[in-house]
């Protein structure tokens, strides 16, 4: 075997190193720009939420520009919209999406999927806009027995609302559809049909479809606001992906600033909140969202940041007491550090920490 000159071999060596340095480097700068944005360019925030009134502090903030003017020229903002909170938590498992507004069950599910690793509730955003309406020959719960009442989808938030609320009664409900009180799950789209149509006597559902239910004749038979302490309970809450959250920790914060100018936006000019989120709405799906449904429903609903922590942790023991769930210890759920701080800037009360 023939030996290469000393010189040579130094060649070579410097050569590899040097190659070696550079692919490094091309790594490292492709790896730090995928997903969220990465330090050659401006960060991409990818946020979701979905098009309807619970949500619409996101609603608003997309619309009128209020994200994008709290997050600033360094920040691009990619809004993706979504219809259940089952493919938004995907989507944020997936890196497809860093932060969303989302409901109380998906956002459990979604902390214990991960255990307690993927997601952060950094916000509150709505509270209420949910009741069970039901034919107006219904007059209690008794009258419900043998009966269908639809929910939004089997485990789902309004799902456990009334399977527990029924348990409370005394009436029997189960996964498959059966015992006193047959559940129904199903699209929300679908149930002012079937409520018309007699295939359902009843929904336990959130806003705006509780309105078109009670124009399509029927009546509320339980306000879920009276079901809780100071008729408050959390609907939607701002989660983040953890990974995002520790590479960019500033976004988050004009993010969180932003959430809390919206929710401004939205309760000191409502009639304006109220228009942007029909034009948002029919901007997204085709069809605006009729206005004198929006200005019905809005009373029954409260625009917050407080996330109103102590009934998400109660309605996990709903689900759990029902059978839609196992028991999930929700420490290190909430890091209310950047609402607290936006909160302090705004000249508002802070929120307790979890």
């Amino acid at each position: 075997m023939r030996r290469l000159p000393l010189r040579r071999l130094v060649t070579l060596a410097t050569l590899a190193t040097l190659g070696a340095a550079t692919l490094g480097s091309t790594a490292a700068c492709g790896d730090d720009s995928a997903g969220a944005g990465g330090d050659a360019g401006p960060v991409t925030l990818r946020l979701g939420y979905f098009p309807n009134i619970t949500h619409a502090p996101a609603v608003v903030g997309v619309e009128k520009g209020i994200f994008a003017e709290k997050l600033g020229s360094d920040v691009k903002l990619d809004p993706k919209t979504f219809n259940a909170g089952p493919a938004a938590i995907e989507a944020v498992f997936s890196g497809a999406l860093d932060a969303t507004y989302i409901g109380p069950n998906p956002t459990v599910n979604a902390f214990s999927k991960s255990r307690g690793e993927a997601v952060r509730v950094i916000s509150g955003a709505a509270s209420g806009g949910v009741a069970l309406v039901v034919k107006p020959g219904i007059n209690g719960p008794q009258d419900l027995r043998g009966k269908k009442v639809a929910t939004p989808q089997l485990g789902n938030t309004q799902d456990v609302a009334i399977r527990y609320w029924l348990k409370q009664q005394g009436l029997t409900t189960t996964k498959e559809g059966g015992g006193d009180v047959k559940i129904v799950p199903q699209e929300n789209a679908q149930t002012v049909e079937t409520f018309n149509s007699g295939a359902i006597d009843g929904a336990w559902v959130p806003e705006p479809f509780v309105s078109r239910l009670v124009n399509a004749g029927g009546k509320v038979l339980v306000d879920e606001r009276d079901l809780w302490p100071d008729r408050k309970f959390v609907i939607t809450n701002l989660l983040v992906s953890t990974k995002f959250l520790k590479a960019h920790p500033d976004v988050v914060q004009k993010l969180v600033d932003g959430q809390v100018a919206a929710n401004e936006f939205v309760n000191t000019k409502p009639d304006e909140a109220q228009q942007a989120i029909s034009a948002a709405i029919g901007k997204i799906t085709g069809k605006p969202l009729d206005l004198k449904l929006i200005k019905q429903a809005w009373p029954t609903l409260e625009f917050t940041n407080d996330p109103i922590a102590t009934s998400l942790k109660a309605g996990l023991d709903h689900a759990v007491e029902v059978k839609l769930t196992e028991p999930v210890d929700l420490k290190g759920l909430y890091d209310l550090t950047y609402l607290n701080k936006a909160l302090k800037a705004a000249g508002k009360s802070e929120v307790v920490q979890p």
